[in-house]
Order: structure tokens, then C-alpha cells, then sequence
């Protein structure tokens, strides 16, 4: 049972989930952020990496290289909303990440990178939202 929960919810990445993804090189963003566990709600420190609407973990940043496998991998295109969750998990800098079955929670070291994350995945969101054709895809970071 643990092994499909994992599965689903994308702790044991397939090579499928980042197939064709270089996430070692030019990602769109990369941190180290503390993630609760999705079956056992732990908090552990881990090195994240954004890029091409999919957010992947890692355990420290020394191992990302093209031979890395990912610990999880989360396609932000199937993501709802992201946004601070502090008074959910009563710590600071604390964000969640929702699907329209999931929630997951994570910390950040500073406000200001709580802020930075969360205005990042919100973009990859609208990016690679199922629910948006690429004619509609608008580059936010052009209008600056």
C-alpha cells in the first residue's frame, strides 16, 4: 500500500516522469526547501529544481548531474494553486502546493524566498496547466 501511495504521489518517479528533461542544466529555479512527507509527515531538508513545469527533489545539490534520479517529481501542470500556508502547519516562511486530490507542504528558509517559490510555481502553473493551449502560454517574465 505505501508503494502505490508513494507512486501516486509522486515519490518514486519513473524515468517517464523526467524523461528528456535536463533538470541539471539552466533550471528555472533551484533551493533547498524542507517538505513534509506525504505518508509519513516528517519534515525533511531537500534540494529542489523547477524546470520545464515539472518540480523535482532531490536529497542534497551535489548529487543533481545527468546520471541523478530524482527522489519526486511533481508535474505543476496538474497543480491548482500554491500559496503560503503558515497558519496551516504553524511554521514560517510555509507554503502549500495543491492538486484536486493532494496538498502538499513545504518551508522555505526566508520570506523572501517563500515568495520567490511560490511566484515561480505559480507561473510553471499557468506554463504547463492542462487546461491551457500553447497560443495562450504568456512569458511573464518578457512583461517586466
Amino acid at each position: 500500500m505505501e508503494n502505490l501511495w508513494r507512486a501516486a504521489t509522486g515519490q518514486d518517479p519513473s524515468p517517464e516522469d523526467y524523461k528528456g528533461i535536463e533538470f541539471w542544466s539552466n533550471p528555472e529555479r533551484t533551493g533547498w526547501l524542507t517538505k513534509q512527507g506525504d505518508y509519513i509527515k516528517t519534515w525533511r531538508r531537500r534540494w529542489f529544481v523547477l524546470k520545464q513545469g515539472k518540480l523535482f527533489w532531490f536529497k542534497d545539490s551535489h548529487s543533481v548531474n545527468c546520471s541523478s534520479t530524482p527522489r519526486g517529481v511533481i508535474p505543476v501542470g496538474t497543480c491548482l494553486t500554491v500559496k503560503g500556508a503558515e497558519d496551516v502547519v504553524h511554521k514560517p516562511y510555509a507554503f502549500e502546493l495543491s492538486t484536486g486530490s493532494a496538498t502538499m507542504y513545504f518551508v522555505a528558509d526566508t520570506d523572501k524566498e517563500k515568495e520567490e517559490w511560490i511566484n515561480s510555481i505559480g507561473r510553471a502553473i499557468v506554463q504547463h496547466s492542462l487546461s491551457v493551449t500553447d497560443s495562450e502560454v504568456v512569458d511573464y517574465d518578457s512583461r517586466r
